[in-house]
């Protein structure tokens, strides 16, 4: 198989790709030197994909999901029929895992040795599924326990109590895991459906890093794909609910056991089916906006902490994706009527005042800074270059693409989408002692 080659000359790294026939894209990036080595195999389902479309043996099918069916299978793929994939990892010394988001899953491992045995066992593991009726009863029980635990974190409670705050109907809104009573409802047979429909090889990706030779991993790959017999592959169309700009709610609170509150303020994004370079550019963008006026080190950051209302906790960001997208940010703070309204007086001061050229560039090279340190995790490369990827974006254009952002761009996104109308809170306080 013809390995492409594409360098990017900001960020000085070289990645192979393969387009393997009938099977995924592979993604290989050699780091020569480093003991780990790291793999994820990648599927686009994730727990907003609970309505498709799609086209069975040419009959066209309308098919809506119980909420947390993604992320049940994300638990259901270690299963085997003699065992636990985990133990066969364990054999060779690698640390296994998975993660179920919004619009991804991702099966993955890290290891120093034994590289070849723990790839395989990741390429058959996922490509093996195994359910049964008893099995997924147990499953039920063991993640509405998960589900529970859940609803007794506030950090959970307070980040899912602003996306409900924001969005009406948007699938993003609902809990990843489900609830007890969605979990009740998934079935072996509707886990087949989905695996089928969503683990067809053409809409997965791997990606590999370490110290490895391109053309061997490759090898290893073309060997496993070899021997199976994968079904045509039709696209699925995704069926999200139409979503208006409107905030669902202003606010959302709930008490629970912490010793300070917790606040989230949430900017709703209005945009729909945004992707590629339009949709990277608008996340760099906002991002670089975020940094200017809440930066930490920055004069409203200090000004907020030397008065107690943040801790050194406090965070922000941006997230984009191609249906949906808002700004967060807040953390822990003992007063968060008082915080919420700082943060909004902040917003207005920087309309009024303006961002500052020396301060855009000054903060435009603190985050080229901060990405380029950033490359040297391999976990950070992998798993983010493959949720790009998905979204028909080329993570390697970061740097690039930071450098054509101009203080305009900032100013227009300060004002058309950290506004007052497009906002919400959420604050988890503590439980109230009668």
């Amino acid at each position: 198989m013809h390995l492409q080659v594409k360098q990017n000359a900001s960020l000085k790294e070289k990645i192979f790709h393969a387009a393997l026939k009938g099977g995924p894209d592979l993604y290989i990036l050699p780091r020569q030197g480093y003991n780990k080595k790291y793999a994820i195999f990648s599927t686009r389902f994730g727990s907003i994909d609970n309505a498709f479309r799609f086209v069975d043996n040419e009959q066209e099918e309308e098919v809506v999901l119980p909420d947390g069916v993604a992320h049940f299978l994300e638990h259901k793929l270690f299963d085997e029929e003699d065992g636990n994939v985990f133990d066969r990892f364990a054999y060779y010394g690698a640390s296994p895992n998975a993660f179920t988001s919004f619009t991804h899953t991702t099966y993955l491992f890290s290891c120093t040795d034994f590289f070849p045995e723990n790839f395989k066992l990741l390429l058959d593991f996922v490509q093996a599924p195994y359910f049964t009726e008893e099995s997924v009863a147990k499953e039920q029980g063991i993640i509405q326990q998960e589900i529970r635990m859940y609803q007794d974190n506030p950090n959970w409670r307070v980040f899912f109590g602003i996306l409900e705050a924001l969005y009406t109907r948007h699938p993003v809104r609902n809990d990843i895991a489900g609830t007890a009573e969605s979990i009740s409802k998934i079935t072996k047979e509707l886990l087949y459906k989905c695996y089928y429909t969503f683990y067809h090889p053409r809409n997965m990706a791997i990606f590999v890093t370490g110290d490895l030779e391109p053309e061997a991993v490759c090898g290893l790959v073309e060997e496993n794909i070899a021997g199976r017999s994968f079904p045509p592959f039709h696209a699925t169309q995704r069926l999200y609910p139409r979503e208006g700009a409107a905030v669902h709610q202003k606010k959302v609170t709930r008490e629970l056991s912490v010793s300070q509150p917790l606040l989230n303020l949430g900017f709703k994004d209005t945009y729909a089916d945004l992707q590629g370079r339009e949709l990277f550019v608008r996340e760099l963008t906002t991002e670089l906006l975020l940094e200017m006026i809440f930066g930490k080190g920055g004069p409203f950051f200090t000004s907020l902490y030397e008065e107690g209302l943040i801790d050194e906790h406090f965070d922000f960001g941006f997230t984009g994706e191609c249906s949906y997208g808002y700004t967060l940010l807040g953390g822990r703070t003992k007063h968060p009527e008082k915080l919420h309204a700082r943060l909004l007086a902040a917003i207005k001061k920087i309309k009024k005042e303006g961002l500052g050229t020396d301060s855009f560039a000054r903060y435009k090279r603190k985050m080229r800074g901060q990405l380029l340190r950033s490359f040297n995790s391999l976990e950070f490369i992998a798993n983010n270059y493959l949720a790009y990827r998905f979204r028909q974006i080329d993570f390697f254009e970061i740097l690039d693409l930071l450098e054509e952002i101009k203080i305009e761009d900032l100013e227009k996104r300060l004002y058309e989408h950290l506004r007052e109308d497009l906002h919400a809170v959420s604050i988890v306080y503590p439980v109230r002692q009668d």
